[in-house]
């Protein structure tokens, strides 16, 4: 109980809290495009861009569902596909490390290159999906996309983490990596957004109850994404919610301290909640993302240059070419 106790600082990062929040009774419709690993929301003509979307820990491809379709009908393609050990893959509930991660990554950004080489490619990644997009845009060999987008990424190091509680965690990784945590009983508000939480909640393949090993696997991921920060390539645009509680400012802000992107874009929204793309505000964040991606200054009006970069946030990103 001691251990369990000491590691909860630790899940209340980790996106579990977001279905241990009470919801309303009542199970809405989860429909039927559940069994698939990926999915697409395209416009009816040509995109005029096209974004590869990755998903936060226990979540899926799913979460892009209100963000995917409201782009199609801006003229912008969003893909999505479970990530390696979620959704409604067969390895799903498993850990199988930052590797398989960042490859699927590359595999996924190289496949959409392949079918359509001459529209302008986004890379969008949501709290563990966005440390995954760093790790993947600073490596020796990273994927051929024309800017990032980071929403509320899981990015922390050892002064959030502590020394004690890691110690605990990769102990008990090595002794019990079977052994699963819920976060029930956490009270943390991950939206403001009911109907988000309560899909959350009742879709089967959300994952509920996780690993310790998978647990360990995401806090490496998160110091890795931490210490690889200073080389992720602009244009960047990192969006946070100044309500987060799963992802403490201070760490949003020592993440945005390394960036060295140029350009670079930080909005940081005072309503926003941690699921930025799903709160009940999603439109505004939406519409400063569909406006980056075109090269224009994010309607919001809350933009700003972050990290290293010297553009301010009217030229955030490249226009389509």
């Amino acid at each position: 109980m001691r251990l369990r106790r000491s590691l909860i600082g630790v899940v209340l990062a980790l996106g579990l809290a977001a279905c241990a929040r009470p919801v309303p009774s009542g199970a809405p419709e989860t429909g039927a495009e559940a069994a698939s690993t990926s999915r697409a929301w395209l416009p009816d003509g040509p995109p005029q861009a096209r974004v590869l979307a990755l998903h936060g820990f226990n979540d899926y491809s799913v979460a892009f569902t209100w963000f995917g379709t409201y782009a199609a009908q801006h003229g912008v393609a969003v893909h999505a596909y479970d990530q390696p050990g979620f959704g409604a893959r067969p390895d799903a509930g498993l850990w199988l490390g930052e590797d398989a991660l960042v490859e699927a990554v590359r595999r996924e950004t190289a496949r959409l290159r392949a079918e359509d080489p001459h529209t302008p490619l986004y890379l969008l990644g949501e709290s563990m999906g966005g440390a995954v997009a760093m790790l993947a845009m600073a490596s020796s060999d990273p994927p051929d996309v024309d800017g990032v987008i980071l929403s509320a990424p899981a990015v922390w190091g050892d002064a959030e983490l502590g020394v004690v509680s890691r110690m605990l965690l990769r102990l008990a990784a090595f002794v019990v990596p079977g052994l699963t945590l819920t976060g029930e009983g956490i009270e943390v508000t991950p939206s403001d957004n009911i109907e988000a939480l309560r899909l959350l909640w009742y879709d089967p393949l959300v994952i509920k109850a996780t690993r310790i090993d998978a647990i360990a696997g995401l806090v490496d991921v998160m110091e890795d994404a931490l210490t690889a920060a200073p080389g992720v390539p602009g244009p960047l645009l990192a969006l946070s919610g100044a309500r987060d509680d799963l992802v403490p400012p201070q760490a949003d802000r020592t993440m945005r301290t390394l960036l060295t992107a140029d350009p670079c874009t930080g909005v940081v929204y005072p309503e926003g909640y941690h699921m930025l793309l799903r709160d009940r505000q999603r439109q505004i964040v939406w519409d400063d993302i569909l406006s980056w991606i075109h090269g224009a200054v994010p309607p919001s009006g809350l933009a700003s240059a972050c990290g290293g970069g010297t553009t301010t946030a009217s030229a955030a990103a490249k226009p389509p070419a």
